[in-house]
């Protein structure tokens, strides 16, 4: 066997452009967060300072941008939105501008700040959503992932949003295997109809193998890479970085999934990253296996 047989090179990594940026995220909590979910991909606790909250002023900077290239809709995430200060007055000045989804816990939504959100969302012609995670439809299947005693106070603040007049969208990992079968999903909106919510939502995504899920669940094989050939009719456009951003302190990242990656910065301005982006880290594989968008 020849050097070059036992030692090939790896293929070059097919490469997605950006064919419009039509949504724009925000690690607006950073990678601080009140768990230390086993599966994070992005590894948030009480401790992780990775990435810092973002201001209200360094959002709106983004804003401003993002009102002059097209962008349609906006998302935040963490780390825990909720633990900004500032996240209330974050959400004010994005619905004036477009849609708005928040991606939380659960764990601090009182019934004051759910008054206050829903006040918010009454103020505006687009939509909020508030999507709020759960990896179980029981304490015995959520907790073990999300810590002891989580489950019943996720439950009460998709009640607390669900009495002050706002309809949550449950999201829930694979951890959870059994969200992916009928009788499973069923499980889930049983649940919420005992809560009084008549049209449960559900959106069901998979795991990044990254992160804590990494040490949980077990990190990618070698094998779990995109190659040119991979794509559909050619193209990768079914990718969410076809069409997003994400913004955290400290500049601008290709997808919300990448932001512990360094490669994965693209600039310090949204005019900074249209261009293409290698799909070289294993996280691509997943995104382009299992479909995963992240919108609601």
């Amino acid at each position: 066997m020849s050097v070059a047989e036992a030692n090939p090179i790896p293929a070059a990594a097919p490469r997605v452009e950006l064919k419009s940026l039509d949504t724009l995220w925000f690690q607006v909590g950073g990678t601080v967060c009140n768990l230390a979910c086993t599966h994070c991909f992005v590894s948030c606790s009480p401790t992780n300072h990775t990435h810092e909250f973002l201001a209200l002023a360094e959002v709106r900077r983004y804003l401003d941008e993002a009102t002059r290239l097209g962008v349609r809709e906006y998302y935040f995430t963490g780390g825990e939105p909720f633990l900004n200060p500032e996240m209330e007055a974050i959400l004010e000045a994005t619905l004036a501008l477009g849609p708005a989804t928040v991606l939380t816990n659960g764990l601090l939504l009182d019934p004051a700040r759910c008054a206050r959100l829903k006040k918010l969302a009454d103020a505006t012609d687009y939509s909020l959503d508030l999507r709020v995670s759960m990896d179980g439809y029981d304490a015995e299947s959520n907790d073990p992932v999300r810590g002891a005693g989580t489950f019943e106070r996720i439950l009460a603040g998709v009640r607390n949003l669900h009495e002050a007049g706002l309809n949550p969208v449950i999201t829930v990992t694979e951890v959870c295997r059994e969200a992916t079968t009928d009788s499973g999903k069923e499980r889930f909106f049983a649940l919420l109809r005992t809560m009084g919510i008549e049209r449960p939502r559900l959106k069901v995504l998979p795991v990044f193998q990254i992160g804590a899920e990494a040490e949980r669940g077990g990190a990618y094989e070698s094998w779990q890479r995109l190659r040119e050939g991979d794509a559909p009719a050619g193209d990768w456009d079914h990718l969410q970085c076809s069409a997003c951003r994400m913004v955290t302190d400290q500049g601008v990242w290709v997808c919300p999934i990448l932001v512990n990656e360094p490669t994965a910065k693209m600039g310090e301005t949204l005019a900074d990253t249209l261009g293409a982006f290698p799909l070289e880290h294993p996280a691509c594989w997943t995104c382009h296996v299992y479909g995963v968008s992240c919108r609601t």
